[in-house]
């Protein structure tokens, strides 16, 4: 990240409190750099892959490795475009060089924790100082939202990380015109910044540093300054590092940027039948729960009255908070990870209003405490219960399977089985693909069927019916099936095969056609035109 290194000469009367910080070497931001990295790396091997997100995003990025195809990321096979290829990239890199586990698998949020904490240090650190700076780090890498949020496969810490650094760097060039520092680095790399914000998960990347600049520079009244912030360089370099992927997908399927922008952007954001739907002070409560321990902050803030937000880092701070809350509780879908651009902000006005308060540190100290064992109980609750994953089942799967038996799932794909099997085949996924219901929610089957349609000659051997699976089991000697303990009713020929493993809601069987029982049941001997009908559920 670009950022100046020679101090500010002199601050406005509305920043006494926060003078540039003159007394930090760069060889210190290294270590900082790596500290931050270690404490956020250091328990992210401990438990496995968690279904459905960390199992379908780490999925995708092994498909992608394996295959050799770095543009197309495909689910199962399929072009999946729910969201960009930032996050497969970083993974797909990550495992490639430190192989094929969770630490690895994991380099990408962890990136957008780093990225995130180290720009917040840096900027503390220039405009409120070198203690400021330390407290509020540390504050932050301990805070459970983010802590955890790095460490948990999905996209959602990373984009927070660009975010993170994108409005910072902005608020940068903001700041070095009021000082008449320079500016020029700062500003291509928040445009930069940016760019990796929509290659990580879509336009918010850039939207919300954006919606936040502009409110912020309005209650400033710095109306020139929002000029001086469009940037024909930036632009272009914006263009250079978000344009080539879109145009290349949109030359490979026509469909793609309707696909992408129109449905899953704007249509998302305003339809009300997607999952986890929360009323609109969720994401307020979550922040505070997870903050509990540096609540007395906002007191002394409250204290502080109008004062609190006249000088522009603290109102930045602000807005920045209430822009993102604002903006993803107008959806009625929430999710937790989406309020994660909110902590930084967040961590800053809470440690600015001890720091504000002139206190000794003895109460950080004991918040910092807790936030550090709230985050480590956190992560070892789910290292000894680990959540829904398929770790063990696919380890069994892969030590008794030979590479020529084919794999079948029963209703629902286990997204982190080829990652653990490391196996490079295809997986049959039975179901009724025909029934309408499946398009009405935001769920496994309709991201399957959506990228179905983007190649249907390879959905047609991907998304099968059930009369299809039988024809299928009667073509191989041996087939492997995995699928919920109960779907003996759905598929009787199951009470014919044998049940190799059962855990975590799941049972892999092992079906050997050639014994009789199992011919029987799988009616293998009735002439295929007349035991099956063609798979009209194929998208």
């Amino acid at each position: 990240m670009a950022v100046e290194t020679h101090a500010v000469a002199s601050a406005t009367q509305d920043m006494t409190a926060l003078k540039p910080a003159v007394d930090s070497p760069w060889q210190d931001r290294r270590v900082v750099a790596v500290l931050i990295f270690l404490w956020l790396a250091a328990t992210a091997w401990l438990r496995p892959l968690a279904l459905p997100d960390e199992g379908r995003y780490v999925g995708v990025a092994w498909e992608m490795m394996r295959s050799g195809d770095w543009l197309t990321p495909t689910l199962d096979g399929l072009p999946f475009f729910h969201k960009p290829p930032l996050f497969y990239w970083i993974t797909g890199a990550s495992m490639s060089v430190f192989g094929l586990n969770e630490w690895a698998a994991r380099a990408a949020p962890l990136f957008g924790a780093w990225l995130g904490s180290f720009a917040l240090y840096l900027f503390v650190q220039r405009w409120s100082g070198k203690r400021a700076a330390g407290l509020t780090t540390l504050a932050l890498v301990v805070q459970p939202l983010l802590y955890l949020g790095g460490q948990y496969a999905n996209l959602d810490m990373l984009v927070a990380g660009c975010i993170t650094a994108t409005i910072l760097l902005l608020a940068q060039v903001v700041l070095s015109l009021e000082h008449g520092v320079a500016f020029r680095r700062a500003l291509l790399a928040a445009y930069a910044m940016a760019a990796l914000g929509v290659l990580a998960k879509g336009l918010i990347g850039a939207v919300i540093p954006a919606v936040v600049l502009l409110v912020w520079l309005a209650l400033l009244r710095r109306w020139r300054i929002m000029l001086t912030l469009l940037s024909v360089p930036g632009a272009m370099v914006f263009l250079l590092i978000t344009a080539p992927w879109f145009i290349a997908m949109q030359l490979r399927f026509p469909d793609f940027l309707d696909y992408f922008f129109v449905v899953q952007h704007f249509k998302r954001f305003a339809a009300s039948g997607f999952n986890n739907v929360q009323p609109f002070w969720f994401y307020p409560a979550v922040l505070m729960l997870a903050s509990l321990p540096w609540l007395a902050g906002f007191y002394h803030q409250v204290r502080a009255g109008r004062s609190a937000v006249m000088d522009p880092t603290r109102l930045l701070m602000w807005v920045w908070l209430a822009v993102v809350v604002v903006f993803f509780s107008l959806p009625k879908s929430k999710l937790v990870g989406y309020v994660l651009p909110a902590v930084p902000p967040l961590v800053f006005l809470l440690v600015d209003g001890f720091l504000r308060a002139g206190g000794s540190g003895k109460i950080p100290r004991v918040s910092l405490a807790a936030s550090v064992a709230i985050s480590l109980a956190v992560v070892l609750w789910f290292t000894v219960r680990p959540p829904e994953s398929s770790r063990q089942l696919a380890g069994i799967f892969v030590a008794q399977r030979q590479l020529s038996e084919p794999l079948f799932m029963l209703n629902d794909y286990l997204y982190d089985v080829p990652f653990y099997a490391r196996t490079s085949a295809r997986v049959a996924i039975v179901n009724d693909w025909d029934n309408p219901e499946m398009l009405k929610h935001d769920d496994g089957h309709k991201e399957l069927i959506d990228a179905g349609r983007f190649a249907p000659a390879t959905a047609a051997t991907t998304l099968i019916g059930p009369a299809a699976l039988t024809a299928a089991l009667c073509q191989a000697p041996v087939s492997w099936i995995m699928g919920r303990p109960g779907m003996t009713n759905n598929y009787p020929f199951l009470a014919q095969a044998q049940v190799i493993f059962t855990g975590y809601g799941r049972t892999l069987w092992r079906l050997e056609q050639a014994l009789p029982a199992s011919g029987e049941a799988l009616h293998c001997d009735i002439p295929i035109s007349i035991r099956t009908r063609p798979n009209s559920a194929t998208p």
